[in-house]
């Protein structure tokens, strides 16, 4: 007879082997075997530390504690213990495990254990990195800080299932320490004994009923399935897509361009479709020269389905190979493989887009059928300058972004009629006055706006063109024309992660109504690109301080920092969001960060500067900068 469920407050600890297909991919019985090595080890360090095992779900293991610091101990020592045996290992079957830590309710029926604790531990194992651990800000509380840990914050995490944000931190040993023995009461191993042998028991049950290896499903060598559950953050209401980057199968690094093209191409057709949710290039673009484990990907990127694929390019021929699964379960709806003459590259890549839009379901709008219908440019050389100049481009230096100019002028000289050409030469124009790279800045500027101009003239319907001429506007302070051009980009493309960024950006500029707008914005941008640049979290607390909301300026802000340690201007507004918490200390301690990056940056320098159209904004936070102590 089933257990009566019983509700209690516990400490729930999560954890998963990271990147379990892949190892069952080199060799399914030895990985098999040295998982459940893993777990019977972590199982036994639980126990130890006064802990129960309540599950092996697959891959995953969660376990009860009764103290946040019996759990964290567990958690620390088991990682030590775990490392040591994979350094021994001369394979690459090496499993890892990364840790979540929650406290919360929970029902426990069966020696199954549900809830919100459980589902919070999922999401914070998430966080972790692979051999880390991820606990809550009540485990963090309750720890004692006596105990030889460090923390990072990772500040308040929006996560699935939780309407508020949760206060995150990795944790980890201090260098040079030891980590604190068990210490249990008396009878408390005898009686978890008991019940470990007990699960064995089952276990081994499992194993005779099930046909051995049967029983153990994510080790099925083709895929593990993902929990849509599990998800980082709440499936949308519509198809959600990541398009992962395909790989070079030519041979010849020189290529990378050229495939990289390809996958931002499926990526940017993909992100005008109003009935999709698509992941941003920058956050696909982190899974690039891996094999990663889908179910994973899944997850990570809260999606729900991935396309993945392979290109060869050799002789005038091109070879592409895609396939898009359904990350919850493993199916494959559709595999295809072609092969074209290289000038039927657009044609290809919108019959590849067809093929997920049909697979999907998707009901296009008569717009979205003609923005897919219409090509960038007609002209094969033309469209390979135009992504060698993206790769250039990318480069962030003063060499490669003259070279991605170059680029962009030889496409347009073969093709007068490629609006994406001009927008991109113009976007490279604007980079040249923001980093300080023109000697002519005034001249610079007025040919980024003819482009822009002329790119939208040519096109626009193309939703990067639209961004650039935003872009534009923004250094020409014509404020409502950059906000109706990036408006509009956003429109032709609902998942343009980098047009809401931008009109975030713009927002924060014009005062404190429109900071508000900023932080749903910026929001919606980071959930299209989980894998965000710093510019988004700095964004997010620029616009926290102007709200007057200081405290969750300081957590975004010291976010975009870690991010970018280089990056100047989110120290300026740590410091201004630090005066008006009344933290001095930690204000003046931000003006010697920004003393490091520019000895020379003053009061002036940044009033000179400033794109902030509000004065009584201006001044404000040039008040708050004097009183942090930069100088005038």
């Amino acid at each position: 007879m089933a257990e009566r469920p019983s509700h209690k407050l516990v400490v729930i600890l999560h954890a998963d082997v990271v990147g379990s297909t892949v190892l069952v991919q080199y060799d399914e019985t030895l990985a098999h075997q040295r998982i459940q090595d893993s777990f019977r080890r972590f199982s036994e360090t639980i126990e130890a530390y006064d802990g129960v095992t309540r599950e092996l779900r697959g891959d995953a293991l969660v376990a009860e504690f009764d103290h946040a610091s019996d759990a964290v101990c567990a958690g620390i020592a088991f990682q030590a213990d775990n490392a040591q045996i994979n350094a021994t290992l001369e394979d690459d079957v090496r499993p890892e495990v990364r840790i979540g830590i929650s406290m919360g309710e929970v029902v426990i029926a069966d020696n199954t254990v549900t809830g919100a604790g459980v589902v919070l531990a999922q999401r914070l194992e998430q966080l972790a990195d692979p051999g880390g651990m991820c606990i809550q800000d009540a485990a963090y509380q309750s720890v004692p800080k006596r105990l030889p840990f460090e923390y990072e914050s990772l500040g308040e995490q929006e996560v699935k299932g939780f309407e508020e944000p949760v206060r995150a931190y990795r944790v980890a040993l201090k260098s040079g320490m030891s980590i604190p023995s068990p210490d249990l009461p008396s009878g408390t191993r005898e009686t978890k004994s008991v019940w470990r042998r007990v699960a064995g028991a089952v276990v081994v049950l499992l194993i005779v009923v099930g046909g051995g290896f049967a029983w153990w499903q994510p080790w099925k060598p083709e895929f593990e399935p993902a929990s849509v559950e599990r998800m980082a953050f709440p499936l949308p209401d519509k198809p959600s897509i990541a398009v992962l980057p395909f790989t070079n199968m030519s041979g010849d690094a020189e290529q990378e361009y050229f495939v990289d093209g390809i996958t931002e191409d499926l990526i940017t057709d993909l992100s005008k479709l109003s009935g999709l949710r698509v992941v941003a290039r920058n956050s696909t673009f982190t899974y690039k020269g891996q094999s990663p484990d889908l179910r994973e990907v899944g997850r990570d990127l809260n999606v729900r389905y991935v396309l993945e694929g392979s290109v060869r390019k050799a002789s005038g021929k091109l070879r592409i190979t895609a396939q898009l699964v359904d990350a919850s379960n493993g199916y494959h709806l559709w595999a295809e493989r072609y092969d074209r003459n290289l000038e039927d590259i657009f044609a290809l890549q919108d019959e590849v887009t067809q093929k997920i839009v049909t697979a999907l379901s998707v009901t296009l709008t008569g717009q979205e059928k003609e923005q897919l219908a219409r090509a960038a440019t007609n002209n094969f050389e033309a469209y390979e300058l135009f992504l060698r100049g993206q790769r250039y481009f990318r480069s962030l230096t003063k060499d490669d972004n003259a070279l991605a100019q170059e680029m962009y002028k030889r496409a347009i000289g073969l093709d007068p009629t490629f609006a994406r050409a001009y927008g991109a030469l113009a976007v490279t124009y604007g980079v040249d006055i923001r980093r300080g790279w023109s000697n002519h800045p005034a001249e610079t500027l007025d040919r980024a706006l003819e482009l822009a101009q002329k790119a939208v003239a040519l096109d626009g319907s193309s939703p990067q063109v639209q961004w650039a001429l935003g872009y534009v506007y923004l250094f020409k302070k014509q404020y409502q024309q950059a906000i109706d051009a990036l408006q509009l980009a956003v429109r032709l493309a609902p998942n343009y992660a980098d047009g809401y960024g931008l009109l975030a950006l713009i927002n924060n500029q014009l005062g404190q109504s429109e900071a508000e707008e900023a932080i749903r914005l910026i929001r919606k941008a980071m959930t299209l690109n989980p894998h965000y640049t710093f510019d988004y979290p700095y964004n997010l607390g620029r616009a926290y301080y102007t709200v007057g909301r200081y405290a969750e300026a300081v957590e975004a802000l010291q976010e975009a920092t870690e991010r970018n340690e280089a990056a100047l201007n989110p120290h300026l507004f740590l410091a201004a969001s630090y005066v008006r918490l009344r933290q001095q200390d930690d204000a003046e301690w931000e003006i010697d960060q920004i003393d490091v990056l520019d000895p020379e940056y003053t009061i002036s320098k940044y009033a000179n500067t400033s794109r902030i159209r509000d004065k009584d904004q201006l001044n404000s936070l040039l008040n708050d900068l004097r009183r942090a102590g930069l100088p005038e």
